[in-house]
């Protein structure tokens, strides 16, 4: 066994002795802790077998602390160990999957594992290949079917846009809710590649609404195996709920408390760290400060990357010295504290690129979502729920004006605050509960589509 990752036998093998079956959830980044947690609650509460594949991804103590935080770090088997860009996480996880898959044939013959991916973390894509390819059976996918869709943009006039006007920023809005939206794959990247390949490789795939089933039928995946379940970060949300904590937020940032209505700005991903972009995002919070509105900037490692190669991290940590309405914070470690913010009133609006933040801000009615995106792969919450905006980053005067429209516009914050909530309940016991119930050999060929019984289907050493 490699020195590269590590399999932590005193954990695994007891999970797997005299199992006939067993889900391996697999866990990457940070939305993975709390979003794949709720199944191996479940998994524990029906008497199934599991235990945690972790590709190694987030592994310190910042990112990596949602592991310790959502109780799932004493359930991790193996930790995969992978480091770098895109290529050589593909690479490590390729490698060591197939070593781990030898693992198990070794010490775990007789048990079916089935890997459980989610979402659109690289690993939902790099994993169902590199376990297709080393076993010849495919996974299951949950948070399957996220396909971007943007707004019909011929809809508004682009210029009036880009510079602000009142008016085209009205018409925006009701573009939105009311207008066509439209397939379009091209972002975020990689995510939008990871979840479309994702599926190549996945036997079940469990779709959040029926939006992301549409898709996924539309693009051939047989119906049955395509259960409409919601999305386990309500149940992530519903475990902090009550949850004692030994430190409030507002004990961490005090000012949080003793202003109100604050915007808190999350923007990380790679197409909005693109220069033109990333301007217009910070120039429209830096004019907002200046007017007077509470804003929390946040900055992740990749923001603070690109705030300092487009020389405006001195502007910001200028503001922070100087104003008392700009706070700048690093990435809040737990976190509960986020949902404790979310949750209290104080925080009037999320700026953010977060796929997960558009759900969650679903679920949580306190503070409406502002998405900082030209698409998203959460569409529902935009013209099903009105729980969301897009506020793509056309320049700074768009991005301040279309905030303050949000600021002043006291009904259309209530609509968004009360719309439907989408992403059900139980969502990780109704995907353990599938997955038990379809336990047969994760594997099927075409002459099995078709009727044909021409014996084992497995049986791929020799291929």
């Amino acid at each position: 066994m490699s020195d590269a990752y590590t399999v932590h036998e005193n954990r695994l093998d007891p999970r797997l002795a005299d199992a006939e079956f067993a889900i391996a959830v697999v866990t990457a980044t940070k939305p993975d802790f709390y979003k794949q947690a709720p199944v191996l609650t479940a998994a524990d509460d029906l008497g199934v077998p599991a235990f945690v594949l972790h590709t190694g991804q987030h592994y310190d103590d910042l990112l990596g602390h949602g592991l310790a935080e959502y109780g799932v770090e004493d359930a991790v088997g193996v930790d995969l160990g992978v480091r770098g860009d895109l290529s050589r996480k593909t690479a490590e996880v390729t490698t060591r999957i197939d070593a781990f898959a030898e693992y198990l044939d070794e010490h775990h013959p007789e048990t079916t594992v089935v890997p459980l991916v989610h979402g659109d973390t690289h690993a939902a894509a790099t994993v169902p290949q590199a376990w297709a390819f080393a076993t010849g059976e495919r996974v299951a996918h949950n948070e399957a079917g996220l396909r971007g869709m943007a707004p019909d943009y011929d809809a508004v006039d682009r210029e009036a846009l880009a510079v602000g006007e009142r008016d085209a920023v009205d018409a925006f809005v009701d573009a939105q809710f009311e207008g066509d939206w439209h397939v379009d794959r091209s972002e975020p990247f990689p995510e939008q590649y990871d979840t479309f390949v994702g599926s190549a490789a996945s036997l079940y795939h469990f779709a959040p609404v029926d939006l992301n089933r549409e898709h996924l039928v539309r693009e051939g995946y047989p119906e049955e195996r395509v259960p409409v379940v919601g999305n386990s970060v309500v149940d992530a949300i519903e475990a902090k709920a009550d949850e004692d904590l030994d430190a409030s937020v507002f004990d961490e940032y005090p000012v949080l408390e003793e202003r109100d209505d604050w915007i808190r700005v999350d923007v990380h991903r790679r197409a909005n760290l693109l220069p033109g972009r990333f301007r217009a995002i910070v120039e429209g919070v830096v004019e907002l400060v200046e007017d007077g509105f509470n804003v929390n900037f946040v900055e992740l490692t990749a923001t603070k990357n690109a705030l300092e190669a487009t020389g405006l991290r001195e502007r910001l940590l200028e503001l922070d010295a100087e104003r008392e309405n700009f706070l700048f914070t690093g990435l809040w470690k737990k976190h509960a504290h986020v949902y404790e913010f979310l949750e209290s009133g104080q925080c009037l609006a999320e700026f953010t690129d977060s796929g997960s933040m558009q759900e969650e801000l679903n679920h949580i009615e306190e503070t409406v979502c502002l998405t900082a995106r030209f698409n998203t792969d959460r569409p529902e919450t935009v013209f099903d729920a009105n729980t969301n905006l897009l506020v793509p980053p056309l320049s700074g005067e768009f991005v301040a004006t279309a905030l303050r429209r949000v600021h002043d516009d006291d009904a259309l914050r209530e609509r968004m605050r009360n719309g439907p909530a989408l992403y059900g309940e139980a969502v990780g016991e109704r995907i353990v509960s599938f997955m038990d119930d379809h336990r047969d050999d994760p594997v099927e060929w075409s002459h099995e589509r078709a009727g044909f019984d021409l014996g084992d289907a497995t049986g791929m050493d020799y291929l």
